[in-house]
């Protein structure tokens, strides 16, 4: 399967394949979306996003039609229940239709459903914690009809957080010696519009929570002070050339903006929980590529901070450009999470 990473302002592929313990990347691809054409995480313009991947997927050359897709944390409630160990799974199906309007505060006609056996409940041998996630159908189905426009078939939804937990596996072993199974990790995904915390711990679901700030308010203030077009502020943005002044005006108030973001989301999950610090942070999302990034935060949190890459350790096929990968990298965490999918 594909993994199609639906952001705010593009389209992200990712197309692994795996032999033995080793993943390689078989194509990938990056591709903008027509403004608006999603907002805040929610689709607005099937079209305008169907008529993206199906560009995406002529450039990436790539023959795979199935794919899974993401929906964002805030779309979905996510409960852990605890049901008999002696129930199969159509009968915990059963049971949790007969029973789901007990979590779920919307007309289930409406809702999209599933659910996941965690493993054996710590308090009772008798009883299994199963995992139940629940959103609104209509966030699956237009992401469903956007890729059908673009000649793919939709063959998973999931959660983007648990996508980010997954891609972490892969990266876990740069950061700890000893595969840091007990630490805790803060991943913070800084997307065009959107921040993403997501916090995993070895307690199950990871604690999610969004923010409305993200990389675009560099990309106005560009636009705005050197009077440019969204495009070529975009690009300027990416590629450089603008005047002096641009490092100490525009970009260092930012960077520090950042990491006033990094330090109020983890507060909110220290009040919230009860930890008290993490042991390590991991930067994600197109906005983590801006140099010196990681290094401040490390400096200002006194946490070691990190720009994530998941394909350290991956070979590439001849039509992968690995420049163009490896500057995409951090914001290729959810699409590599999804296309890990198809191994499952």
């Amino acid at each position: 399967m594909l993994g199609l990473d639906i952001s705010s302002t593009s389209v992200k592929l990712l197309e692994l394949s795996r032999s033995g313990g080793k993943y390689r990347v078989e194509s990938y691809g990056v591709e903008p979306l027509p403004g608006n054409a999603v907002i805040e995480k929610n689709i607005a313009d099937v079209e305008g996003v169907g008529e993206a991947i199906e560009r995406l997927i002529a450039r990436a050359k790539t023959k795979v039609k199935s794919a899974a897709v993401a929906v964002a944390g805030s779309a979905v409630i996510t409960k852990t229940i605890e049901m008999s160990a002696d129930l199969n799974e159509n009968e915990m199906e059963t049971q949790l239709h007969d029973e789901a309007d007990q979590y779920i505060p919307y007309p289930l006609d409406e809702v999209a459903l599933d659910f996941e056996v965690q493993g054996i409940s710590p308090r009772s041998d008798e009883q299994v914690e199963v995992l139940l996630a629940a959103c609104r159908r209509e966030n699956v189905e237009m992401r469903q009809e956007a890729l059908e426009l673009g000649g793919l078939k939709a063959k998973v939804v999931d959660i983007e957080a648990h996508c980010m937990q997954r891609a972490f596996e892969l990266v876990r072993d740069q950061f700890f010696e000893d595969g840091g199974q007990d630490k805790i990790i803060a991943i913070i995904d800084i997307g065009a519009t959107m921040t993403t915390l997501s916090v995993l711990t070895n307690a199950g679901a990871p604690y999610t929570r969004e923010q409305l700030f993200g990389g675009k308010q560099l990309t106005e203030e560009i636009q705005r002070r050197y009077s440019l077009s969204v495009e070529e502020a975009g690009l300027a943005k990416k590629q450089g050339g603008l005047p002096d002044d641009y490092e100490t005006e525009v970009l260092q108030p930012f960077k520090e903006a950042v990491v006033q973001q990094v330090t109020r989301s983890l507060q909110f999950f220290y009040s919230s929980s009860s930890f008290d610090t993490v042991d390590h942070i991991i930067l994600a999302g197109g906005t983590a590529s801006i140099e010196g990034l990681a290094d401040m935060v490390t400096a200002k949190l006194g946490t070691p901070a990190t720009t994530a890459n998941p394909f350290v350790n991956m070979a590439l096929s001849s039509k992968v450009n690995e420049v163009s990968l490896n500057n995409d990298a951090p914001a290729m965490m959810i699409a590599c999470g999804l296309a890990m999918r198809s191994f499952d």
